[in-house]
């Protein structure tokens, strides 16, 4: 039976333990603060872990909180779901996710939680559990992530991003493209990722570089439109050269020993507990989530909610440096203007990426700590 994360690789006061019983799952879950405090709910995205809100926990603990981060369904140590691509896929649509957080907090015994934090495409999660429970989850705050509010139900793909029609149009243009949750949907990017030549962990950090504020070439502008011409105005990790795997994109901006060695948002000790994880279980549970979202699998069950908005305080926190924010045109300021209602800051910190709570985690604990105690 595998143990829980080694105590030695977290930080003072983040302990790891299992809960058992959760919608069908057992799940590995970081924790910091007393148990009888207010509770927080940390929601990581892809490709990451609980572990990626380790600079952020203790402080929030500190604050008067007990703080849970679960590897979500699909990642980590939760085991319960289904690995194999022709599997159960369903169990990986949005509905069933917000089902997992439900389950999890019954399961802990808490009846709501102050806030649900998520980032990436755990902000996806965290956006729905407030719109759907705002009785469970009394605020939330998204990362890197915007939400841009449920689908109408003229709509035949999800409103935030389809990638139906637009395939052709970046396959035909003079440097031929494809959209990397297209890539991600496809039976060979877990195997193109996990048995790359360069290995996991060369390839995570090149990954995690990529896209952070350490690259010079995230600059990212507001695109006119879902076409294929401003897509292509992306990063190769957005919009993908055709021919090309993750793994080969990637490579191409790998940091040099020195850079690596500098770098102290992702010393190689903590990137080596994501190297590890994902050398043991592989990508496809996180990759099970793209499928869902580019297949529209479980999008009509969401439709129910149209016209229907986030009410609870809300808060968005990107980097200035990550096309995150902008690569769904026009879906940060939907947030802001009627997909939440009580939205009390939109923060863009200066000298962040993507990995905004691992890059700038001081920054960003300030921010939250503000957004709490109001």
């Amino acid at each position: 039976m595998i143990d829980a994360l080694n105590q030695a690789v977290l930080p003072a006061g983040v302990r790891a333990r299992f809960v058992q019983g959760v919608n069908g799952l057992r799940v590995h879950l970081l924790e910091a603060g007393n148990p009888e405090h207010p509770c927080i709910l940390l929601l990581h995205g892809f490709p990451e872990l609980a572990y990626s809100w380790r600079k952020v926990m203790p402080a929030l603990a500190n604050s008067g909180y007990h703080v849970i981060a679960p590897d979500q369904r699909g990642y980590g140590r939760t085991t319960g779901w289904d690995s194999d691509y022709d599997g159960d896929l369903g169990s990986f649509r949005l509905m069933n996710l917000v089902r997992d957080m439900v389950g999890l907090l019954a399961a802990l015994g808490r009846p709501f939680v102050s806030a649900v934090i998520g980032h990436d495409f755990g902000a996806s999660v965290a956006a729905w559990c407030a719109l759907l429970r705002p009785d469970i989850f009394r605020s939330v705050a998204l990362m890197s992530a915007p939400f841009a509010g449920p689908s109408s139900l003229a709509e035949s793909g999800p409103a935030d991003l389809s990638t139906m029609g637009i395939d052709a149009e970046l396959a035909a243009l003079d440097r031929p493209r494809k959209h990397y949750q297209w890539y991600y949907g496809t039976r060979e990017a877990n195997a193109e990722m996990t048995r790359c030549p360069q290995g996991i962990h060369n390839f995570l950090r090149a990954y995690y570089h990529h896209k952070s504020a350490d690259w010079p070439g995230n600059r990212p502008y507001r695109l006119k439109g879902w076409t294929a011409g401003e897509l292509a105005r992306m990063p190769t990790y957005y919009i993908m050269d055709l021919a090309e795997n993750m793994a080969q994109t990637v490579a191409r901006e790998m940091p040099s020993p020195e850079a690596v060695a500098a770098n102290d948002w992702l010393p190689d000790p903590e990137l080596r507990v994501y190297s590890s994880e994902y050398q043991r279980v592989g990508f496809q549970g996180g990759l099970q989530w793209y499928r869902c979202r580019t297949g529209g699998i479980g999008h009509a069950e969401l439709q129910v909610f149209s016209g229907r908005t986030i009410d609870v305080p809300s808060l968005f926190v990107g980097g200035a440096n990550d096309w995150g924010t902008q690569q769904s045109p026009g879906a940060i300021e939907r947030m802001q203007t009627s997909a939440c209602t009580n939205m009390r800051g939109c923060h863009l910190l200066e000298g962040a990426g993507h990995w905004v709570q691992q890059e700038k985690p001081d920054d960003v604990i300030c921010i939250l700590q503000t957004f709490l105690s109001a």
